[in-house]
């Protein structure tokens, strides 16, 4: 500890705080470039390693009564072709599927939808 030389009372020294590390540019051709083409998140998702823990997000949606009851058709229907899914599972993908069309269909399947507004809480 020093002294203070104005009040004699003592201060504490300072101590030595770590650096931190600063992000540094590579030069072309070293790793550091990313692929030509971008992968979409499906992609990233699939290519994700089948031991690696992925992080879930849990959140609410609301759809009309008419949707859900074509979900609790398609997990029926899936249990009758013996691969019995979740409600989770077949909106994961539908969403795969919806990331795989062409932009054209994505788009016609997009304006088929009817666009609804919840009911405020």
């Amino acid at each position: 500890m020093q002294v203070s030389k104005t009040n004699g009372q003592t201060a504490p020294s300072k101590v030595a705080t770590p650096s931190r590390k600063v992000a540094t540019a590579k030069p072309p051709g070293q790793g550091g470039a990313k692929a030509a083409t971008a992968a979409t998140p499906a992609q990233k998702a699939a290519a994700a390693k089948p031991g690696k823990k992925v992080k879930m997000v849990r959140d609410n949606i609301s759809i009309p009564k008419a949707e859900y009851k074509v979900l609790a058709e398609l997990k029926l229907r899936a249990a009758q072709l013996a691969q019995p899914a979740k409600k989770t599972e077949l909106l994961r993908a539908g969403i795969q599927a919806l990331a795989a069309m062409p932009n054209a269909a994505f788009v016609a399947t997009l304006r088929a939808i009817p666009n609804r507004k919840t009911a405020a809480k």
